[in-house]
């Protein structure tokens, strides 16, 4: 079966689509015919050889959500059966025609979904769920600050604060991008310059001084002070991304004073288990929300896998809103 390789880290131009060896599913697995996936920034931060993978996955095979139909089913298999359209999240090596998965961590597709659609929810809508509810514990009322609300894991998590009847301010660098997530869901747009971010002072006069309850922060770096400046009294901060750099000088008074809560974040390298429990939680919750028309699949476009490379070169010039995905040809 042909895959993305990195075969010269540091570069898109190092990625070959290249023949490998096709996995067998063991106990408990299924194999998933891959119709499409999406890129993500830690896919990124792999080509360039600077996110080390989990134990027992390929570094040199990206990729880590899919949608596509089930081909075959290990031993003690029984959630799914082949021709089932599933997606998910894995480790690594989903920039393949097939990929193996354990089935608790499979999810179906949607039935108003395309499996070309499909492919952009895993990462971004898993993230955000988890993120917001599940650890952030949102809830109706509140307000919350999104930073890089374009982003795939920002657009997921505007049509889950919207639907859960919060008030959401969100921030980006580019006033088309913001326009675009707007015309997605209702919000009040923070522009923020990409040499000096700062915003705490204009949420604090857009929030009449209260600041926000919650922010999901997928930036880092020196977005991370401004939003604890501007987060209220035992308001949660959960930092997922370090766009922005992973260093960040805090006063901690206002941790102190505030009482505030900051969680840090990641799903690739949770165990197993605990991966399992969040595609549940995502199949009973989220899910029936697709089927009703209230969340969407956010695609900014769709590309032929083999040109990966062009895909990545449009990942990091940050001119998309939502997810770039990858298609296979004749599917």
């Amino acid at each position: 079966m042909r895959a993305v390789r990195i075969e010269q880290p540091g570069s898109a131009r190092g990625l070959r689509l290249v023949e490998v060896e096709e996995p067998v599913p063991g106990p408990g697995e299924i194999s998933v015919e891959v119709h499409a996936t999406a890129l993500n920034r830690a896919d990124w931060l792999q080509v360039l050889g600077k996110y080390p993978v989990p134990p027992g996955t390929p570094a040199d095979l990206p990729g880590m959500e899919y949608a596509g139909t089930v081909h075959a089913v290990g031993p003690r298999a029984s959630r799914f059966r082949p021709g089932d359209r599933v997606m998910g999240l894995v480790p690594g090596a989903a920039f393949a025609e097939r990929l193996v998965t354990h089935e608790r961590e499979a999810v179906p597709v949607p039935e108003a979904v395309s499996l070309t659609d499909a492919a952009a929810i895993p990462e971004a809508f898993f993230t955000a769920y988890d993120a917001l509810v599940l650890q952030g514990g949102l809830g109706a009322g509140e307000r919350v600050l999104v930073h890089a609300v374009a982003s795939g894991v920002g657009t997921a998590a505007a049509q889950i604060i919207q639907a859960s009847g919060s008030t959401l301010l969100g921030t980006g660098r580019s006033a088309p991008k913001l326009e675009r997530v707007a015309a997605l869901v209702p919000f009040t747009s923070i522009l923020v310059a990409r040499d000096t971010p700062r915003f705490a002072d204009q949420v604090l006069e857009l929030t009449a001084g209260a600041g926000v309850d919650l922010v999901l922060d997928l930036v880092g770096g020196r977005y991370t002070a401004e939003s604890l400046a501007c987060l209220g009294p035992r308001g949660r901060m959960l930092l997922v991304g370090t766009v922005d750099g992973v260093k960040s000088e805090l006063d901690l008074r206002l941790v102190l004073g505030k009482r505030a809560h900051i969680t840090g974040t990641v799903l690739r390298a949770r165990p197993l288990e605990e991966k399992m429990a969040l595609a549940r939680a995502v199949e009973r919750h989220v899910l029936p929300l697709f089927a009703r028309g209230i969340y969407r699949p956010v695609v900014d476009r769709v590309l032929p896998m083999d040109q990966v490379a062009e895909a990545f070169e449009a990942l990091v010039a940050d001119q998309n809103v939502g997810k770039l995905v990858l298609a296979w040809r004749g599917r």
